[in-house]
């Protein structure tokens, strides 16, 4: 038995509690969780934007260490750190054979799976196919990637989504060149991340906008150049700062109608609007033809960074390693599986950046 942090469904008050893990089947390992991040994919999860199935453990961004390996286990060893990759591909349907395995349909749509049994008898759910915000986790072996001893395994847990995604937007989806100027809009881990990854590329200026003031110390530590309070002369101010002309990229990561216009007309003739935030599907964006037509910039999104994990964890755990990328300044918040209700509040209310859950 292991502790989880479980949802009995949408808007019911969350629970530790203790969860039976079925032993590694073929392919499948056990990773005891050193440390989990709490992403608002799980807020999402709960709050009515995916409708998964419940009851449902919470979580999918983790590191830990692997405890036990079924049979056929090649990828890892017992006692390998690894991250989690909460979509691991197939590497055999269209979209991975045509080199884009962050839209893999193995994981296409997928909020849960079944996997363990609660106390009572009931069957639960992992969020993502992962369920991270518990002492132990069992995934199949494509589902983690090892890394560098030497790394520390706590704020390696932010690799497997918020810096993955954050730090891809930049590099894959975007291409950002050095000197090129960057804007991020929303300044939560995903969009701290795009800062520090828009500073890695060698970006100039990084303009990082949010509501809070509180949030100025934090971009600038991951990055940032520039801050920004979001307000309706938002495009007006970023185009001051560049040149008069607006951002060569445009990284929205809030997911919401309002933001996906600010960063678009933010956006100079000829650029990128990225969104990285995953929105709610009745809040439309609306352009007219003659804008689409006349600012010719390339409105995207980016999913998971459209990353290769298995190719681009290894470079960001090197970034880290030597230095260029301060995984620590993401985390403002190390806490218990007990404290991730306060976590949600907290990012509810904007404040902050990643809360860390750390395991003995």
């Amino acid at each position: 038995m292991v502790k989880a942090l479980v949802a009995r469904g949408a808007g019911t008050d969350l629970a530790v509690e203790d969860v039976e893990l079925p032993e590694p089947g073929p392919g499948e390992v056990r990773v005891k969780v050193r440390a989990a991040g709490v992403c608002h994919s799980d807020l999402s999860m709960i709050n009515g934007t995916v409708t998964p199935e419940f009851p449902l453990i919470l979580g999918h961004e983790a590191a830990g260490v692997v405890s036990a390996t079924g049979p056929g286990v090649t990828r890892v060893a017992n006692g390998d750190h690894v991250v989690v990759n909460w979509s691991p591909a197939c590497r055999q349907c269209w979209f991975c054979q045509a080199g884009e395995p962050w839209l893999c349909v193995t994981a296409e749509g997928v909020a849960c799976r079944p996997r363990g049994t609660l106390a009572d008898g009931t069957q639960a759910n992992v969020t993502l196919g992962v369920g991270a915000l518990a002492e132990e986790i069992v995934v199949g072996e494509q589902a983690v990637i090892t890394l560098p001893p030497r790394l520390p395994v706590a704020e390696a847990a932010l690799i497997g989504c918020a810096v993955l995604t954050g730090v891809g937007a930049v590099r894959n989806t975007a291409g950002v060149r050095p000197g090129e100027s960057v804007a991020v809009l929303g300044l939560g881990g995903v969009g701290l991340s795009t800062v520090a990854g828009a500073r890695l590329a060698g970006a100039d200026p990084i303009i990082a906008v949010d509501l809070s003031p509180e949030k100025e110390e934090l971009a600038r530590a991951a990055g940032a150049t520039e801050f920004l309070l979001s307000d309706k002369a938002l495009p007006k101010a970023i185009r001051s700062l560049t040149g008069g002309r607006g951002a060569d990229h445009a990284f929205e990561c809030v997911g919401r109608a309002a933001t996906i216009r600010a960063a678009w007309q933010s956006t100079r003739r000829g650029g990128n609007c990225i969104v990285v935030g995953m929105g709610a599907r009745d809040d439309a964006v609306s352009f007219s033809a003659l804008e689409i037509f006349h600012f010719a910039r390339t409105l995207t999104s980016s999913v998971y960074g459209s990353a290769d994990p298995d190719r681009d964890v290894p470079l960001i755990a090197a970034a880290a390693l030597d230095g260029s990328l301060d995984l620590g300044a993401l985390v403002t918040h190390r806490i218990s599986l007990a404290d991730v209700p306060a976590a949600f509040d907290r990012m509810r209310r904007g404040e902050g950046a990643r809360s860390l859950v750390l395991f003995d």
